[in-house]
Order: C-alpha cells, then structure tokens, then sequence
C-alpha cells in the first residue's frame, strides 16, 4: 500500500518524482527491447499482453499492454478506493505510453542479438532495477499487482502467494503459444526477476550504522548534524581495559556520506574507534515510517 505525501512540489517530492521516473523508463526499456521481442512472459501484464498478442493479431503488444493496464487501473481504482496509490497509476500508464511510443519510434520485428541467455538477461534484469527503484518509492508498475491485491481483498490468500500464482500462470501461458524453449526461458526468468528486485531493493536501501568511541564527542556531534544534516545518539561507556569513561556516538547514514564522516572522526580524533555496519531495515523519523 503506497504513503500518501501530504506535501507537493518539496525537495524530497521532487527526489521521490525523480526516481519514480528513473524506474518507470528503465522498466519500459526492458519491456519493450528485450521482453517483447522474444516472448519472454515473465508475468506481469506485460507478459499477458505477449501472450494475447500471438491469440490477437491485429493488435500490437504495445496496445494490448496500455489496454489491458488501463482497465486494471479502472478496476483498481473501483475495488480497492485508498489502498491504490495514485503513483502506482502514474507508472503504468507512463511506462504503457513508453513503450508504444518506442513501438513508433523503433519498431522492433525480430530479437536485437542472436542470444537469447543475453536477452534474458537484460529482459528480467532491466524491469527488475526499474522495479525495486518503484518498491524503493512506495509504487508499483500495477499491473498483476493490482490482480494480486484484488485477490487478497476479496479472500483469505495472501498477496505474495496471490501474486506469485498470477505470473506464474503467465509464464506458463508461453509454453503453449511460443514453445516449450520460450517457456522455460519464461520461467526461469520470472524465478530470477524475483531474486533481482529483492537484492536490487537492498542495495538501495542500505545504510551505515557508525558507532564512535571517541574523547571529543562534540565536534563530531556538529559536523553530522550540521554537513551531513543527521542526528545522532550519545552515549556513556567505559573501556574493559583502561577503565577510562569514553562517549559513544551513533548515527546512521548514507553510503556517500559514511566516507565524509570516516575521514573527518580520523582528522579530529585520531585516537578513535569507529565500527561501521551495513543495514538495510533502517524504520524511524527520517528513514522509513513505522507504518511501512
């Protein structure tokens, strides 16, 4: 379920529209130059429209997907009131447009190489980092998504189950409209999207967790509160060794910013000790809400 931004037109609005953006295009591209030409249905309504496309010839598989993501946004929008986000709609009707505008653009009649573990590749790769940067900004490319919340709503099964049924089904579908190859291709990649998104969203969510020991609190204190706009906690410690009272600062991060702060704890207090830690489940004021 998408959170809502009460405030528009902010920096942090912008940044969400940026990559909200960034993920629908990279989608896009995958889809069309890689998914579409092969007839790798690695579900999703793009893998329904390649499927419907073979059964329906007069119309392309662009089409096919702007209609069909349409109607899932009407349905969505019917059936499912507050719990369909409005940047869910946005991706899918902007990445349907993508695609048959690339359809005019670059009309694409047969696979761009002779390698189709190369196509599949980039066919389950490219939607899967457009993927995991939607998830990143609490939206989707709708689509099966939308199939899968109906479901759940409407019944007892639970929406990763329902999803997961949904493009399998899709994927299957290739095995008797293009072959037993197509299809296993189809399958193995809807297997591998799965994983992709997973390590591709831990990758953009990861944080570093520093926890300083140091004599010199302070300046440390200021320089992450005021150049790297963060707080942090301090805390009173006592070595097991030397017996001595030390300050315990912790912070988390970004990764542009742990090197920043790495290099000025070292030129301020040489003497420190500095343990860094990699975290991808950061929850609180200024990371990601309770509610998530």
């Amino acid at each position: 379920m998408e959170k809502q931004n009460a405030k528009l037109f902010t920096p942090d609005w912008w940044k969400q529209f940026g990559w909200l953006n960034l993920g629908t295009v990279i989608l896009a591209v995958g889809v069309y130059f890689f998914k579409f030409p092969n007839h790798f249905t690695t579900g999703g309504v793009s893998g329904i429209s390649i499927v419907a496309a073979h059964y329906i010839p007069d119309l392309t598989t662009a089409t096919l997907n702007m209609i069909l993501n349409v109607v899932l946004l009407i349905v969505g929008a019917a059936f499912l009131g507050k719990g369909f986000g409005a940047k869910t709609a946005y991706s899918a009707l902007v990445s349907s447009g993508l695609t048959l505008l690339l359809e005019k653009l670059v009309p694409m009649s047969a696979p761009m190489t002779s390698q189709p573990v190369l196509e599949l590749m980039f066919a389950v790769g490219l939607p899967a980092v457009g993927s995991a940067i939607l998830f990143n900004v609490d939206a989707s490319s709708g689509g099966t998504d939308i199939i899968a919340m109906l479901v759940k709503k409407y019944s007892h099964m639970n929406i990763g189950l329902a999803l997961a049924i949904a493009d399998l089904i899709v994927a299957i579908g290739a095995c008797f409209a293009f072959g037993m190859e197509t299809g296993l291709f189809s399958l193995f990649g809807l297997f591998l999207k799965s994983y992709m998104v997973d390590a591709v969203m831990d990758n953009l969510r990861t944080y570093k967790v520093f926890q300083i020991i140091t004599d010199n609190p302070d300046p440390i204190c200021k320089f992450i509160m005021e150049n790297l706009h963060h707080s942090a906690t301090v805390m009173d410690g006592r070595g097991s060794f030397t017996h001595e009272d030390r300050k315990i600062i912790m912070t988390v991060i970004n990764r542009s910013q742990a090197i920043r702060l790495q290099l000025f704890v070292r030129a301020t207090d040489p003497h420190s000790f500095i343990a860094i830690t990699s975290s991808s489940e950061i929850v609180g004021k200024g990371f990601r809400g309770m509610s998530e």
